[in-house]
């Protein structure tokens, strides 16, 4: 009697190898940064990449290239400019810039802020480990932190950047950013509670937009980032909204990338103040206002 053939298994997807992640390293020795990304858990123990690896690595290698020109421009205007990195957690975005851009430079320095002190003494000894002397580490709350003072007595960053920190944390990187006058700034907000929350039960003239949860989740979301640009915007910052990364990543793929050239713009604020009057919540990044 005749049998009907099983169909062959297919074959098992071979492992990522190293020749995989070294296609993707945008530099001319990608070995040399290997236990870099091993340290950082991107590469496993055998050097190859795992699935969830690839999408951690293309979303940072992505954001990398976004912040790119301005760091390079960055490096050219200063001669030791400074980068903070807000919300650093493992400070995989801080190590990467410092490993394919600043430390190349042979000037600047990055420094990492976050709250958890483990975190930040493993940063401190993996630095070490890279020799990256230019690296350095605070612990402390965002709206807290104040880097060291220059030669002139303030506190100064060159450069802002807050990596899917959590809610108001985006906003109290925005208040950093203005106390320490940096030039550049690049956020990609994460979860975004604070204007659903205000908006929840609020009578206001446009009230359909967020009558449902699901929707009063969302157009908070939209509404808290058009404002912080606009809060930028007022401050004398050109902003530039774009996708940080595809949504098959992660859905939190907004990034918000400013640029300083004036102190400030009256237009700007003028338009925020119109937005805030015709929505009639306010939000407490709006305490930046009042200077």
């Amino acid at each position: 009697m005749n049998q009907t053939a099983k169909p062959a298994k297919a074959p098992p997807r071979p492992a990522a190898t190293e020749s995989d992640w070294t296609k993707l390293w945008p530099s001319a020795n990608p070995r040399k940064s290997e236990p870099l990304l091993k340290a950082l858990h991107i590469l496993t123990r055998d050097g190859a990449l795992n699935a969830d690896s690839r999408r951690k690595l293309t979303q940072v290698l992505h954001l990398t290239q976004l912040l790119k020109p301005a760091i390079e421009a960055m490096l050219k205007e200063k001669d030791d400019p400074i980068l903070a990195d807000l919300g650093a957690g493992k400070s995989y975005l801080g190590f990467i810039l410092y490993d394919l851009l600043i430390g190349p430079a042979g000037k600047g320095r990055v420094v990492g802020v976050e709250t958890r002190e483990k975190l930040v003494e493993t940063s401190r000894q993996l630095a070490a480990q890279a020799g990256f002397d230019r690296m350095d580490f605070i612990t402390a709350p965002i709206a807290e932190a104040n880097l060291p003072a220059n030669s002139s007595g303030a506190s100064h960053a060159d450069m802002v950047t807050a990596l899917h920190a959590c809610d108001t944390a985006t906003d109290d990187a925005i208040r950093f950013a203005l106390r320490h006058e940096a030039k550049w700034v690049a956020l990609v907000p994460c979860c975004q509670a604070e204007v659903a929350r205000l908006l929840d039960g609020h009578q206001g003239p446009m009230r359909q937009l967020w009558r449902h949860p699901i929707q009063r989740r969302e157009f908070g979301a939209h509404l808290t980032n058009v404002i912080r640009g606009l809060v930028l915007e007022a401050h004398g910052y050109k902003v530039r909204v774009t996708e940080f990364t595809g949504l098959e990543h992660t859905m939190k793929n907004e990034l918000i990338l400013a640029e300083r050239h004036q102190l400030s713009n009256a237009q700007a604020r003028s338009e925020l103040n119109r937005l805030i009057d015709q929505i009639g919540v306010k939000p407490a990044l709006l305490d930046v206002m009042a200077a």
